[in-house]
């Protein structure tokens, strides 16, 4: 691989007018363009990709039928705006997602331009629906960058720092996490220890007849995809419903086919969110989000109370629909499952070999896999993660961390076997190199990562 003579050039001009709050630091890349699982950087340099733009490329880079949809479209109409009148493709697509949403009752869809402002009209429409003021979130959860979705987030001291007063009103609590359980502990018991851990601001501060709504990531992306156990999603949602509280889940990261399911949320029994967030995805990385609501949740607002200009632009709305098509005509969901299970089982076969990997996390092609500097302590191997990543990037492959130790892996669900094997061969022999002390960071790296 050549080197970056180009890239560096141009990263050091960025670094001059570009804010630093506006990029999490990794190593530097500067695509030039892309295709499927592949990127090619301004240097010519190939990379296998196993992060997807965040997760906001399932579909592949660049895939045809998205591209065509964007560009007839552009040819026709780029953008009136349906806060005022009507288009074709936002009608279309409020119809299909209505009717790909999870669970039987009749829905209703409000279109935003990311999926932070998807989670914020969560916090509108349960509040204006149930009268009530309270918003239940997590702790190590991502949904956003607006205030309102800053609030919900609870995965870096940067969302908050400097910039209180946040949203009033919300309440974090812990996710349950099944792989720092106390000695002895079933998954049931982690469930239910977490579980009361979620009941204790009820029964000390928070007034569950003033609570609006618990708002969760089924699988916490940024957290460090961390899915919760059965028993415990099952008992917060009837909780929620015993109590007149609003059930609403973020479908941002972890919808659309990325778990193996089309949505998260389905990796549960029987749970019919109330209210739910989609983005990233939804229109292969275009500026769109919506959030898909029961249809008298949805009613309880009137406009202008959840609009935007840009919302819903025809060419994001083309090219979401046919995103959609994608997933289902190239059965995409099916393709996650399997693979995943491909992937999970090469990385239970690295397990074995590399004490670095301390826990192996996948549901569909979403893995995190967390490394620790010992097994039996299970602390985070932060310094050792960042040389993984910084390894596999000198060898051809985009991956990050998440959380300081964990690999954030989450490939366009369209990868295919050679690449999936190239680059986690790529990864076994990072853990290798990094173990036997054959890798080094740039000294003028900076703070890498979350």
């Amino acid at each position: 691989m050549s080197h970056l003579e180009k890239a560096s050039k141009l990263v050091d001009e960025e670094n001059h007018y570009y804010a630093r709050s506006a990029r999490i630091n990794y190593y530097d890349l500067v695509i030039d363009h892309a295709h499927g699982a592949t990127l090619v950087d301004v240097d010519g340099n190939q990379y296998i990709d196993l992060l997807a733009s965040a997760s906001a490329i399932n579909v592949g880079h660049t895939h045809e039928k998205v591209v065509k949809a964007i560009t007839d479209q552009a040819q026709k109409l780029i953008h009136y705006t349906p806060a005022y009148f009507h288009h074709v493709p936002g009608i279309e697509l409020s119809k299909k997602l209505t009717e790909i949403a999870p669970g039987n009752s009749p829905k209703m869809v409000s279109f935003g331009n990311s999926g932070s402002d998807a989670n914020d009209a969560i916090i509108k429409f349960a509040r204006a629906y149930t009268g009530r003021q309270y918003i239940v979130s997590y702790m190590g959860s991502y949904h956003g960058s607006t205030y309102g979705s800053q609030t919900l987030s609870g995965t870096s001291l940067n969302m908050t720092r400097k910039i209180g007063p946040m949203l009033p009103g919300v309440v974090h609590v812990p996710y349950p996490d099944l792989y720092r359980r106390y000695p002895g502990e079933s998954e049931d018991d982690v469930a239910k220890r977490y579980f009361d851990d979620f009941k204790r601001p009820f029964e000390s501060f928070l007034p569950a007849d003033e609570t609006a709504c618990v708002l969760i990531e089924p699988i916490q992306g940024d957290g460090g995809i961390v899915k919760a156990p059965e028993i415990y999603m099952q008992l917060v949602y009837k909780f929620c419903h015993d109590n007149g509280i609003l059930f609403a889940v973020d479908e941002i990261n972890q919808g659309l086919g990325r778990t193996g399911k089309m949505w998260s949320i389905q990796q549960y029994k029987d749970i019919e969110p109330d209210l739910m967030s989609v983005g990233k995805s939804l229109a292969s990385g275009m500026p769109l989000s919506a959030v898909i609501g029961k249809k008298d949740i949805m009613q309880s607002l009137a406009a202008p109370a959840h609009l935007f200009t840009t919302s819903g632009n025809p060419i994001c709305s083309a090219a979401s629909l046919a995103t959609l098509n994608v997933i289902e005509d190239e059965h995409l969901v099916e393709k996650s499952a399997k693979d995943g299970e491909y992937a999970k089982h090469r990385f239970l076969e690295m397990q074995e070999r590399h004490p670095l990997i301390g826990d192996v996390r996948m549901w569909g092609l979403n893995g995190g896999i967390e490394l620790v500097k010992d097994r039996q302590t299970k602390e985070p191997a932060n310094d050792e993660a960042t040389k993984v990543i910084y390894y596999a990037f000198a060898h051809g492959v985009v991956i990050i961390t998440l959380a300081g130790n964990i690999l954030r892996f989450q490939p366009p669900l369209v990868i295919d076997r050679q690449q999936l094997d190239q680059a986690l061969q790529v990864l076994d022999d990072a853990f290798t190199a990094v173990e036997s002390g054959n890798v080094e960071i740039p000294k003028n790296a900076g703070k890498i990562g979350w």
